[in-house]
């Protein structure tokens, strides 16, 4: 079995190679993968659902059909991480707001090299 598949998504694991490294997913593999994370994180989102794991009854009663196409064409790990990842965008999305709405300024990329460069050669 390789990495992505669309049978049993408990079991997708990564094909070894004969040096017994593991094969990569192709281009497709990872558009079908990318494809099913979006469509569960579409389902997710209209139903409300921020972090599938600690909401793991939720999201699967609401979004079966969309997380197994997810879980079938992903490796184990990269559903994993796509979860985390789903939920620290929201929390730094969160944040982001929080700081906006008491008066925070985004720092400007070319100045603020500058104010660390000219801090540090004070140390």
């Amino acid at each position: 079995m390789g990495w992505f598949s669309t049978t049993s998504p408990s079991t997708t694991s990564p094909e070894p190679s004969q040096d017994g490294g593991f094969i990569a997913p192709d281009r497709s593999a990872r558009q079908q993968c990318w494809e099913g994370r979006d469509a569960f994180f579409q389902c997710l989102d209209r139903n409300n659902i921020v972090d599938s794991v600690k909401e793991s009854d939720k999201a699967q009663k609401a979004c079966a059909p969309e997380l197994k196409a997810f879980e079938g064409a992903c490796a184990e790990s990269w559903v994993t991480y796509f979860k985390k990842r789903r939920v620290f965008e929201h929390q730094k999305e969160q944040t982001m707001k929080k700081l906006a709405a008491e008066g925070a300024q985004p720092l400007d990329p070319a100045t603020a090299g500058s104010v660390n460069a000219a801090g540090a050669k004070g140390r």
